[in-house]
């Protein structure tokens, strides 16, 4: 028997007063008399349970702010680009001039089926955040494969500022080569000014120092023009992209808005100027976020001073290795510098002599393995890949 039975059976069968009841079961005199009320006005219905929701709810969204939620969620989504609460409050706010929580749009989608629970998804509080302070405090770069409709491959080559999310640059090659990276690297810098610093992955592309050709070839020529302009280079760790996350969810973002486009291109030209497209949508008018207020990433790159390379920063970060080699049978021998290989005349009466190549960056002293001595000291001309003997050295 329910406590609510118990209560009316003392009160209208038993005769006892409301206040006495009240007391001996432990409830309220107010709740007692709601009781018997309830049983006198209703009878045995009195004794059903009864729904706990409210007769009225005055601050639910209406209708058509749910239309709004939704269709605006089916909008962005057919478009490839962000459809969270967020980005929708955003929208709500600026086209139909509706403020609404996220919390609230967050209910509305999930009621309405729109979200895919995602039981397993990493919390965003564990993640360990950074983020530069002015724009062009550091560039983040990447390239990324994208498939053409003719079933070819194109790889798509990003700059973004760390700071505000703005894309500095993003291409479109059939592939990307150390030489298309430093000539896309020269022209953002052209548009917008050198950065304090760049963090890539350890792409052959950015840097040769965790493999073969950094111990044997130095620098090559993307990390040379990083020196030159002292620009600090970081990369990230080995099989760890977390680090370089913000230029590798630029690209999720942007291979998405691709993917929704109703004609794909089958060419690296075609998928250029698509990605011109994206990169205006994406800069100038797609809110971000991460950034205050949901500022576009062209307005707050704009709004905010821009830092520069620290002059001298990197004057004594010189690139020394040594090198064992042998000339070869026409008196050369070669060595790999800024990503080009150089062929360095030290002059036929030493073929097949073995040496050792003593190297500071560009300046490079040959010895004779066997007999130390000095066959030819020289700086590499970088412009040039035959290095003939000169008449100022005499022991060529």
């Amino acid at each position: 028997m329910s406590k609510a039975r118990l209560i009316i059976t003392a009160v209208v069968v038993e005769g006892r007063s409301q206040a006495e009841v009240a007391r001996a079961y432990g409830v309220s005199k107010g709740w007692v008399s709601k009781l018997v009320a309830r049983y006198r006005r209703e009878g045995e219905a009195a004794f059903e349970a009864r729904s706990r929701r409210p007769h009225s709810t005055p601050t639910a969204v209406g209708d058509d702010t749910v239309a709004a939620i939704l269709k605006l969620r089916r909008q962005l989504t057919d478009q490839g680009m962000d459809a969270g609460p967020h980005t929708i409050r955003w929208h709500l706010e600026h086209t139909y001039a509706i403020t609404v929580s996220t919390a609230t749009i967050w209910r509305t989608l999930r009621r309405a089926g729109a979200i895919v629970p995602e039981p397993r998804k990493r919390p965003r509080s564990s993640y360990i955040r950074f983020e530069a302070a002015m724009p062009n405090e550091c560039w983040q770069s990447d390239f990324t494969h994208y498939r053409l409709a003719d079933g070819s491959s194109a790889e798509i080559l990003t700059f973004l500022d760390d700071c505000t999310r703005y894309a500095i640059s993003v291409t479109a090659h059939r592939v990307v080569t150390t030489p298309i990276v430093l000539s896309e690297f020269r022209a953002a810098i052209d548009r917008h000014g050198a950065p304090a610093s760049t963090l890539t992955d350890n792409g052959m592309v950015f840097t040769v120092k965790h493999s073969g050709w950094g111990r044997r070839g130095g620098r090559n020529a993307f990390e040379a023009e990083l020196r030159d302009r002292g620009i600090l280079q970081k990369n990230g760790g080995p099989s760890h992209p977390q680090t370089q996350g913000k230029v590798e969810r630029f690209q999720q973002t942007m291979k998405n808005w691709l993917r929704a486009r109703p004609t794909q291109p089958t060419t690296p030209t075609e998928l250029r100027h698509q990605l011109d497209a994206f990169v205006d949508e994406y800069n100038q008018r797609r809110p971000h976020r991460a950034l205050p207020h949901h500022a576009t990433p062209a307005t707050r790159y704009q709004a905010l001073p821009k830092a520069s390379p620290t002059a001298g920063s990197r004057d004594q970060d010189h690139h020394t290795r040594t090198r064992r080699d042998r000339v070869d049978k026409t008196g050369t021998v070669t060595l790999r510098v800024r990503s080009r290989l150089h062929h360095i005349g030290v002059g036929r009466p030493h073929a097949r002599t073995h040496v050792i190549l003593l190297i500071d960056d560009l300046d490079v002293r040959i010895i004779n393995a066997a007999t130390g001595e000095l066959l030819r000291e020289l700086t590499i001309n970088p412009d040039t890949d035959y290095q003939p003997r000169t008449t100022e050295n005499p022991r060529t």
